[in-house]
């Protein structure tokens, strides 16, 4: 009852109202059952503007610290993503891929939508990252569609390592279904794997418009992190 208290009545009004999200492509969420929906990530938003389109409950996973922090704090930040139809999973160990898969495939059981971001961690210049294939292993393991979504503009209103930017309208395009039952039994050939996040990644990029990048996010802020700090090294040093 909570999400549907956000979403109708205590923050999706607000939200509407302020920034007014245009949505493409609804016709390719199907009214009932289950489905994946592979998403960009530019921004921590993101997860409030993509549900706030569909008429229909909408589950991710979420980090474990968010239902864990002690005191007043921590009671409303497990009530309000409980609420908001966040998952916790412990990303830290080394069974947190695992552990992902087994509430995403327990919300799909169920037949609602889950949603998920194959790049794994939000893009910190705007840029698409190289997918990992745990949507791919998802997809082949319960027979279910994947829906390419893009979301754009919310790197705009809370931009990455802030938290808010500016106002402006974000958009969120649905793309067709994309049906992988061809590879039905091949969820543990890595290539398949491969290949079918590739094709995933491709559909978010056609949908998106971002520039592709065949790196792992992770990687590529790790990479830009040392260039900054060897660019302020060289300028203290001259």
């Amino acid at each position: 009852m909570f999400y549907w208290f956000l979403k109708w009545v205590a923050l999706g009004p607000l939200l509407r109202v302020v920034f007014r999200p245009q949505a493409e492509g609804l016709e390719n969420v199907p009214t009932d059952g289950p489905a994946i929906l592979a998403s960009n990530h530019l921004s921590y938003a993101d997860w409030l503007f993509m549900p706030l389109t569909l008429p229909r409950r909408v589950s991710f996973v979420a980090k474990a610290e968010y239902f864990t922090t002690p005191g007043v704090k921590g009671w409303f930040q497990k009530t309000f993503f409980s609420g908001a139809g966040q998952i916790p999973i412990d990303r830290s160990g080394a069974n947190a891929a695992e552990g992902a898969l087994m509430s995403a495939k327990g919300v799909l059981g169920d037949g609602e939508l889950f949603g998920i971001y194959p790049e794994g961690t939000r893009s910190h210049d705007g840029r698409l990252y190289r997918g990992k294939t745990g949507v791919a292993r998802l997809a082949l393991e319960t027979g279910v569609p994947v829906i390419p979504v893009a979301v754009v503009g919310t790197d705009v209103v809370a931009p990455p390592g802030k938290k808010f930017g500016k106002v402006t309208r974000p958009q969120v395009r649905f793309g067709k279904p994309l049906d992988f039952s061809r590879y039905e039994g091949l969820e543990n050939d890595r290539y398949i794997l491969r290949s079918v996040t590739d094709e995933i990644m491709y559909e978010i990029m056609t949908l998106s418009g971002q520039e592709y990048v065949d790196m792992y996010a992770t990687r590529a802020k790790a990479e830009a992190k040392q260039a900054e700090r060897d660019a302020a090294a060289e300028k203290k040093a001259s």
